[in-house]
């Protein structure tokens, strides 16, 4: 478990979410800050435990790739997840998002992890559809120490303490207040009135493809 050489105390955590990059394929940046001062709350892992809307998902192949180099640690649920999924045949997915200590700061951890866009339906006039992400809760897992009921409640979370662990533990939730309530991820859309011309296009395309492909195997081809 990640150590705390705090002590912890009924103040509220702060918690900042920050989207990198540009455009479908974006870096999801959260920063916590434990407001821990007073009881004993050595021996415990800090996570973030957020919400994804259905215009935005995680890619689990992805992550496990991550997970093997050790650049990030998390839980998907469900595990499962249709990557080529529309945002409109698309459903929410819960992340638990494991945090690292920041070494600038001994009460501050931070985590990142990459979020896709999906592909949202035609709009009328604006070329973006915006995609609300809520501020996530702070989850504290602490394997050997009780932490005060007034301060701490329990969480209904079934994963480990870490990312390594693999049975699970008892999770609290902590009170916070975010910086912001709501972060909103911009993702482009086509415009409806260019349905049409964009048909025509493809299928141009397509049959043009199509006709040198058919070229290519009448020339180079061997037929027996």
């Amino acid at each position: 478990c990640v150590i705390l050489d705090v002590q912890a105390a009924c103040q509220d955590a702060t918690v900042t979410q920050e989207l990198l990059k540009e455009g479908f394929h974006r870096d999801l940046l959260v920063k916590v800050e434990l407001g821990v001062v007073g009881e004993d709350a050595g021996g415990c892992a800090v996570a973030a435990r957020t919400r994804l809307p259905p215009g935005i998902y995680v890619d689990p192949y992805e992550l496990a790739s991550l997970q093997q180099h050790n650049l990030t640690k998390a839980v998907l649920i469900p595990d499962v997840i249709d990557v080529e999924a529309p945002e409109y045949l698309a459903t929410d997915l819960l992340v638990l998002l494991y945090m690292e200590p920041d070494p600038r700061c001994s009460r501050c951890f931070r985590a990142a992890l990459p979020v896709h866009g999906r592909y949202h339906r035609p709009a009328e006039e604006s070329e973006e559809a915006l995609v609300v992400l809520k501020s996530p809760e702070v989850l504290v897992c602490c394997c050997d120490n009780r932490l005060s009921a007034e301060c701490w409640k329990p969480a209904e979370v079934e994963a480990p303490c870490s990312g390594k662990n693999v049975s699970p533990c008892q999770w609290y939730s902590v009170t916070h207040k975010p910086a912001y309530k709501e972060l909103i991820l911009q993702v482009p859309v086509g415009l409806r009135q260019h349905s049409s011309l964009v048909c025509v296009v493809t299928l141009l395309a397509t049959v043009l493809c199509s006709s040198l492909i058919l070229a290519a195997v009448c020339k180079y081809g061997h037929f027996s």
